[in-house]
């Protein structure tokens, strides 16, 4: 199946014959069943085990099959429990009925047993992908929230001065997979469709001229090759978000009172993300490259939260200068001498230090504003560009926080490359 744990499915049927069959059918068949003979047990059952998916027969003593169904999605406990009805009945009021109750799907008896595994797979897929896509949607509204909450100790700290720019980009980084997910989606539903009309003529006893002109009329060879393509890149579709959520809350992480361990690494890697849309190419210029030389580094003691801050502020600046750099030339004169940003991270040979350097080649500093980079309110932007705080916030976070040091190097005209020293352990201040 689509996870490691064995599916649970219960079955509903006050008929022993036909939930026997069912179930001996489905434990042969690599999943776990549970029986319940009427929908006042099954209710109670779920209170108990919550099952993967329900197998539940309309004609029962008691409550039928309906009002169960109206139960369970009223319960806000089992309400996105799939359930597929099983009938004697064809009429079409009913189905409806039952679909409109929350069904996923109708089994009409007398059923095979392999008619209704394909079913069960095919839904508890589709449940499966959608709890992943609730639960990173989940993940990404508490980030949101987080980031909401933190907007006025960002903006006094100049950790979010291009919030507007970032939310944009992380929104772009969302959307495409998302909406990649959401267009193949569309795509599942219209295949399992035609795939349960298909099923129906063999159920219905159809002649083999009709079934074949039903079976080039949806293209069944291509929907067996495609459909397995399309769950599974719906499935990357789900990790990438897993993936952008993780950076996410790994760049949004708030500061604690003391310092905590750290990997470093994680903190550039999700601002570099959140940088993404600024890196990516345009019509004016190819994409800034990113080039990364990662040492072995252990985790640091530090202010994560700060030091993301840092690398924000550099990372940016770096952009900018890039940006500064290219106009005046052409895409092709850019193209010969692409943008990039190289992050390098080494131990110290001392092993009690390590250093962060992050290099460009845009224009570089002017030796006579060099001095001058760091600090209150400085800055080289145009008005409403820049506050001025970003690179003396930068220092002060490293020097007075973490005790390290901070310098840059930089010939006008060769880029800039800004060095960060920070102990692995130190005081918490």
């Amino acid at each position: 199946m689509v996870t490691d744990k064995q599916s649970l499915i219960l079955i509903v049927d006050d008929n022993p014959n036909n939930a026997k069959l069912l179930f001996d059918y489905l434990q042969a068949s690599g999943l776990q069943a549970s029986l319940a003979e009427n929908g006042e047990i099954a209710l109670a059952q779920v209170q108990e085990i919550l099952p993967d998916l329900i197998l539940l027969d309309v004609m029962m003593p008691g409550i039928d099959g309906f009002e169960t169904c109206r139960r369970l999605k009223a319960n806000p406990a089992t309400q996105n429990i799939p359930v597929i009805f099983m009938t004697a009945i064809s009429d079409v009021v009913d189905k409806v009925k039952g679909l409109t109750l929350g069904a996923v799907d109708y089994i009409t008896k007398p059923f095979q047993p392999a008619d209704v595994l394909a079913r069960i797979n095919l839904h508890l897929k589709l449940s499966y992908l959608n709890q992943k896509l609730e639960q990173r949607a989940a993940e990404l509204t508490a980030t949101v929230e987080q980031l909401k909450q933190s907007q006025q100790r960002l903006v006094q700290s100049e950790k979010m001065s291009t919030l507007g720019e970032l939310v944009a980009g992380i929104a772009h980084e969302i959307n495409n997979p998302t909406s990649f997910v959401q267009g193949n989606l569309t795509f599942a539903q219209k295949y399992m469709q035609d795939l349960i009309d298909h099923i129906h003529l063999y159920k219905n006893q159809a002649s083999a001229t009709e079934i074949a002109k039903h079976a080039a009329k949806i293209d069944l060879e291509y929907i067996f090759k495609d459909f397995p393509h399309i769950l599974d890149s719906m499935d990357e579709g789900v990790e990438r978000i897993c993936d952008i959520s993780m950076s996410l809350r790994t760049f949004a992480r708030a500061d604690s009172a003391v310092k905590i361990p750290f990997n470093i690494h994680d903190g550039i890697d999700s601002t570099i993300l959140i940088l993404k849309h600024r890196l990516k190419a345009s019509n004016r210029r190819p994409a800034i490259e990113i080039i990364r030389d990662y040492d072995d580094l252990p985790d640091i003691e530090c202010f994560p939260g700060q030091l993301n801050q840092v690398f924000m502020n550099i990372l940016g600046n770096a952009i900018d200068a890039l940006e500064e750099s290219n106009l005046g030339r052409s895409y092709q004169e850019i193209a010969k001498n692409p943008n990039y940003i190289k992050i390098k991270t080494q131990l110290i040979a001392d092993k009690n230090n390590i250093l962060i350097t992050i290099q460009d080649n845009g224009l570089g500093i002017p030796d006579k504003i060099k001095s001058q980079i760091f600090d209150h309110l400085f800055t080289t932007k145009p008005v409403g560009k820049g506050t001025g705080l970003g690179l003396s916030i930068t220092q002060q976070i490293i020097v007075d926080k973490h005790g390290g040091k901070i310098a840059v190097n930089s010939v006008f005209g060769e880029g800039a490359e800004f060095a960060i020293t920070l102990p692995i352990n130190s005081q918490n201040k």
